[in-house]
């Protein structure tokens, strides 16, 4: 996963996009592509994408896996090691959600968006 955060974080910060909000989303993508390889990817040469939308409204990451299988937030006890990502992707966008895979793909995204600045 570090190359992931290191590639959405060269991106970003090419974008000019503010540091908090870069560091947010590097944080986010991060775990969106942990949950698509632990939960998403059934086999071991599945591809995951991820995608990068941006305007100067808006920032949304998107990263596709091959499962149609949907997310489900879980608490975690305090012991666990796993089972945050969710909540963390939530507490740091402003929203997110699941769309279908790409026409003549199978699968699903997993996608979070922020914004960067308010609609007037």
């Amino acid at each position: 996963m570090p190359a992931v955060r290191a590639v959405v974080a060269e991106y970003l910060t090419r974008l000019r996009l503010p540091a908090h909000r870069v560091d947010d989303a590097v944080v986010a993508a991060g775990e969106l592509f942990t949950n698509a390889l632990r939960h998403g990817s059934p086999d071991r040469g599945d591809t995951i994408t991820v995608g990068i939308e941006c305007d100067p409204r808006e920032l949304r990451v998107s990263v596709a896996d091959r499962s149609s299988a949907l997310p489900a937030a879980r608490t975690a006890d305090g012991a666990e090691e796993s089972g945050r990502g969710l909540t963390i992707i939530a507490a740091l966008s402003d929203d997110w959600g699941v769309a279908p895979a790409d026409p003549g793909t199978r699968g699903k995204k997993v996608w979070f968006s922020m914004v960067l600045q308010a609609v007037p």
